[in-house]
């Protein structure tokens, strides 16, 4: 038995042979025209983009360091895309490079976040990013219960970067 390889560049072609075929009512019915998507995280009550600031932050190539950003959350197809990824199945620790890269929308002045910036952002940067992933896209929300060492009292604060005792 042989073996396909799939490339990134071939996914929609794959996803489309792969897709379910229309219902029979479905294909014959005219489809509407789709309204353009909202930008504005509220409009339905869904929070979609959450902002952060990175521990150390990215240094670009002419030293400027960026430490505000944001990340959307992740679709079905965001997380299945890595999965077919070449550099991927060659490491699998580079799945979580490739899946950050398509969750982040921004970084600083930095629109265009693509797997080679990634890389080249610090050790404590990436697992900061890969633990704000996992809290925005299983939770929902980047806030955790603590409780004061001291006085015992339960208080939220919200993880999303910023300075040590700010929330």
């Amino acid at each position: 038995m042989r073996r396909r390889t799939v490339t990134a560049g071939n996914l929609e072609d794959l996803l489309q042979v792969t897709a379910p075929a229309p219902a029979p009512e479905q294909a014959a019915a005219p489809t509407p025209a789709a309204a353009p998507p909202s930008r504005d995280d509220h409009d339905n009550g869904l929070r979609t983009e959450f902002e952060f600031e990175l521990p150390r932050g990215y240094v670009d190539e002419t030293g400027t360091v960026h430490r505000h950003g944001s990340m959307r959350l992740a679709t079905a197809r965001d997380e299945l895309r890595p999965q077919i990824d070449l550099r991927v199945k060659e490491n699998p620790a580079y799945l979580s490079v490739v899946l950050l890269s398509q969750v982040i929308t921004r970084l600083g002045t930095v629109t265009d976040v693509h797997a080679g910036i990634v890389e080249r952002m610090y050790a404590t940067d990436v697992a900061f990013l890969q633990d704000f992933y996992r809290r925005v896209n299983s939770e929902g929300h980047t806030r955790a219960a603590v409780t004061c060492p001291h006085c015992e009292g339960a208080f939220e604060v919200d993880l999303s970067g910023g300075r040590l005792g700010e929330s």
